[in-house]
């Protein structure tokens, strides 16, 4: 179960890696325009998203069906 695990870490990896960019052009744009509320609120979604390798959903998952239907919060949130 370990190793299936880590497969679908890597699968969140890349689901987030498009996601991440925007937020990282989104921040730019915020630090350009001096807008620091938009700029913390930008940095809490990048955290969450690259915290959610370790969401518990995945790491507390006992099956492979529950691992499979797994989609951490963070990815929810902001798609």
């Amino acid at each position: 179960m370990d190793k299936a695990k880590a497969i679908k870490q890597d699968m969140v990896r890349a689901e987030r890696k498009p996601l991440l960019e925007q937020l990282d052009v989104a921040y730019m744009r915020a630090q350009e325009a001096g807008d620091t509320a938009a700029q913390q609120d930008i940095a809490a979604k990048k955290q969450a998203l690259r915290d959610a390798t370790q969401d518990p959903v995945i790491l507390d998952a006992q099956t492979p069906e529950e691992l499979k239907a797994a989609q951490p919060s963070a990815l929810q949130e902001i798609n």
